[in-house]
C-alpha cells in the first residue's frame, strides 16, 4: 500500500509542477504555439460588413479562389450591414479556431472591440479596405481613399467649374466615407471660397444607400429649382440614386455625376453619357495583397508581411502598418483602356445598352 501511495503522490506532485509551469508561462506573456505551418492546417477568418454591393460579392469570391489555390481553409461571415452582428460573428469564428482575422468593418468605430477579442485568442487582425478605429490593429490593406475623393471632384469641376452642386457623401459609419470627403474638400473648397461653386445640399447616405441618395438629390433639386450643374456622389450606388432623381426631372445626361467602384451599372451609365465618371479600384490587386498578407501571417512569415507594407494609417490608437493600392479615374474616353483591358468587365457587358455600331472601333 505504501508503494502505491508513494506512486500516486509522485504523479500528483508532477502534475502540480507542470501546471505551475504553465501558469508561469502565461503570466510571463508566453503565447502557446500552434505549430501550424502546413497549408492544410491554416484557417483564416474573413468577416465582411455586407455582401449587398457588387464589389463585396466579387471580393469574397476572389478570396475563396486564393484559399482554394493555396490549400488553406477560409471561413467567411457577412454581417449584412449589422455592426453588432459582425462582432458576434467574429467571436464565433474565433471559437471555431483561426490563425488570422481579415475584417472589412461595417462600423469603423465599434469594430475596435473585435481586435481586443481576437488578440485575447492570439489572433492577429488585418483590416480590409474599411479601417478599424480605436484598436490595436495589426495591419490595414486599402486603396488610396482620399485620392478617390479628389479624382471624383476633379472629374466634375473640370467640366462644371461654376454653378450649383449637390454633394452626396457615403455612409457616415464607414471611415472611408470621411476620407473621400477630405478628398472632395481639397478640390471644392477653393472654388467654393471664390464663389464659383455653391453647394445647395450636402448629405450623408447611411449605409451608402441609393434610396437615401435619391431622396437627398430630390431635395437638392427642389431647393435649387432644378438649377444644378453637378452631383458629387461618393460611389456608384449613390450615383444611381442621383441619376434616378435627375431622370424624373428630365435632367439625365445634362447634369454631371461622379461615382466610384466601377460597378457594372456605373460603367454602363458612364458609356451611356448619364454619369460623368467612376473611379476604378483594382479589386483583384487589393484582394491579392490582403490574402498574401494574411497567408504570410498564418504561416509565421513576419518578414514577408512587413516587406509588403508601404505606408501607415492613424486609426486613433496607433499608426497602423498599411498597404496602399492606387486608383484611377474612368470616363467614357478611357473605359476600354482601364476596366475592360484589366478584365474587370467585358466589352459586351459594359456596352450592353449601346447600339453595336457605337461601340469603340478598336474592339
Amino acid at each position: 500500500m505504501k508503494s502505491r501511495h508513494s506512486f500516486l503522490f509522485t504523479i500528483l506532485l508532477a502534475s502540480i509542477v507542470f501546471m505551475a509551469g504553465c501558469i508561469q508561462s502565461e503570466e510571463a506573456g508566453v503565447k502557446p504555439t500552434t505549430g501550424k505551418k502546413n497549408d492544410d492546417d491554416i484557417v483564416i477568418g474573413f468577416s465582411v460588413g455586407t455582401t449587398k454591393q457588387e464589389r463585396w460579392q466579387r471580393e469574397v469570391e476572389m478570396a475563396k479562389e486564393f484559399a482554394a489555390k493555396n490549400g488553406f481553409e477560409l471561413m467567411v461571415q457577412s454581417a449584412e450591414e449589422d455592426a453588432s452582428k459582425q462582432v458576434k460573428q467574429v467571436e464565433n469564428l474565433i471559437t471555431k479556431g483561426m490563425d488570422v482575422l481579415l475584417i472589412s468593418a461595417q462600423d469603423s468605430e465599434s469594430a475596435g472591440a473585435v481586435v481586443d477579442v481576437a488578440h485575447e485568442a492570439g489572433v492577429p487582425v488585418v483590416a480590409y479596405d474599411r479601417l478599424v478605429k480605436n484598436g490595436d490593429l495589426d495591419y490595414y490593406v486599402t486603396f488610396d481613399t482620399e485620392k478617390v475623393g479628389e479624382l471624383q471632384a476633379k472629374s466634375l469641376v473640370e467640366q462644371y467649374p461654376k454653378g450649383n452642386y449637390i454633394w452626396l457623401l457615403g455612409g457616415p459609419e464607414d471611415f472611408n466615407a470621411h476620407l473621400i470627403k477630405q478628398g472632395h474638400e481639397k478640390v471644392l473648397k477653393p472654388l467654393i471660397d471664390k464663389g464659383n461653386i455653391k453647394v445647395v445640399t450636402q448629405q450623408w447616405a447611411k449605409g451608402w444607400s441609393p434610396e437615401e441618395a435619391l431622396k437627398h438629390t430630390e431635395n437638392g433639386l427642389t431647393a435649387a429649382n432644378n438649377d444644378v450643374v453637378a452631383v458629387l456622389a461618393s460611389n456608384d450606388g449613390t450615383a444611381g440614386g442621383a441619376v434616378q432623381a435627375l431622370e424624373a426631372q428630365g435632367l439625365s445626361g445634362k447634369v454631371g455625376v461622379s461615382g466610384q467602384d466601377a460597378a457594372l451599372e456605373g460603367v454602363q451609365r458612364v458609356v451611356a453619357g448619364i454619369q460623368t465618371s467612376t473611379v476604378y479600384k483594382p479589386l483583384k490587386e487589393l484582394n491579392t495583397h490582403a490574402m498574401e498578407l494574411v497567408y504570410a501571417l498564418a504561416k509565421g512569415d513576419q518578414e514577408k508581411a512587413d516587406e509588403m507594407v508601404n505606408g501607415k494609417t492613424d486609426n486613433g490608437a496607433k499608426e497602423v502598418p498599411s498597404i496602399l493600392i492606387d486608383v484611377q479615374i474612368v470616363t467614357k474616353e478611357n473605359m476600354v483602356d482601364t476596366v475592360i483591358k484589366d478584365g474587370f468587365h467585358t466589352m459586351e457587358d459594359v456596352y450592353k445598352n449601346i447600339p453595336k455600331e457605337e461601340w469603340p472601333k478598336d474592339n
